[in-house]
């Protein structure tokens, strides 16, 4: 099989290292550009860029993937697939239809539910219990091609984003490497999304990240597993007559009683919240 790679982000990287597993190793991976990171603005590559140059694997950043020289190179090799998990930006007609057997993508979701740039993080806070990854093959509208392959996963308690994430890439890349030849020799029939069925979900964006602590502890909870890593959760305290911003770093929910373990003050280091609360 010959086949490129698009991804970005960690859900790409465990999807690369478990198809890895499988002797399933892309020729080409393609990665969205560098980007400043942190108060320093340190330019930082992308985590799939790092893992295909460990990997020794020839690796493109596009600018803009409609660019007709980057086209035109894709087009130079005779590809089975192309593949992509989690890379962030909509990929053109002009290279979804450019590999032999089109281009696939790993959603997880149970599509046609929840299509869209969120569905992790949106199951948690909408508190969809009965979750799952999707294999299918792209077309031009999002997220609405036929699927080959899906699998569902059942929550008991929700995970840290990142933490299901994880486990969605695994489950994802194992549905890949499961049926891909029946794919491309044409025994597997890729089937059409029920439209009707379909739900969306949303940008995660930064203002999400606040919570009101005097608001129901398990909507408050699942906001805080599912705005883990970016963009966080805080709140605000009132100390000395200034408004401090803290940032919840883990917290657990049982009994109905939500319980902040740890946080970060405005300024300061990580701490335990109880101590925060001694401090204030």
């Amino acid at each position: 099989m010959k086949f490129a790679f698009f991804g970005t982000d960690e859900f790409a990287v465990h999807v690369l290292e478990t198809l890895k597993t499988r002797g399933i190793i892309p020729s080409l991976v393609i990665a969205t550009p560098d980007k400043p990171k942190g108060r320093k603005l340190i330019l930082t590559p992308p985590p799939v860029k790092v893992w295909a140059q460990q990997q020794h694997i020839e690796l493109l950043q596009p600018e803009q993937l409609k660019d007709a020289a980057f086209v035109e190179q894709l087009q130079q090799y005779e590809w089975d697939f192309f593949l992509v998990a989690a890379y962030g930006k909509i990929i053109p007609e002009s290279i979804i239809n450019i590999p032999a057997h089109g281009t696939l993508n790993i959603h997880p979701s149970l599509l046609p539910l929840l299509r869209g740039p969120s569905p992790v993080a949106t199951a948690i806070l909408s508190n969809t219990k009965q979750t799952g990854v999707s294999l299918m093959k792209i077309d031009e509208k999002m997220d609405h091609g036929p699927i080959i392959a899906q699998q569902t996963l059942a929550i008991t308690d929700w995970p840290e984003r990142d933490e299901l994430e994880k486990d969605c890439a695994i489950i994802g890349a194992t549905l890949l490497a499961d049926n891909i030849s029946n794919y491309l020799t044409g025994i597997l029939v890729p089937k059409a999304q029920d439209d009707t069925r379909a739900t969306y979900c949303h940008m995660i964006t930064k203002d999400m990240g606040h919570i009101d602590l005097t608001n129901d502890p398990y909507t408050n909870w699942r906001k805080i597993q599912a705005l883990h890593g970016w963009p966080g959760t805080w709140f605000f305290v009132q100390h000395n007559e200034k408004q401090i911003r803290v940032s919840i770093r883990k917290a657990h929910y049982q009994d109905n009683v939500l319980t902040i373990e740890t946080v970060v003050p405005e300024g300061k280091k990580e701490m335990l919240y109880s101590d925060f609360l001694r401090g204030i």
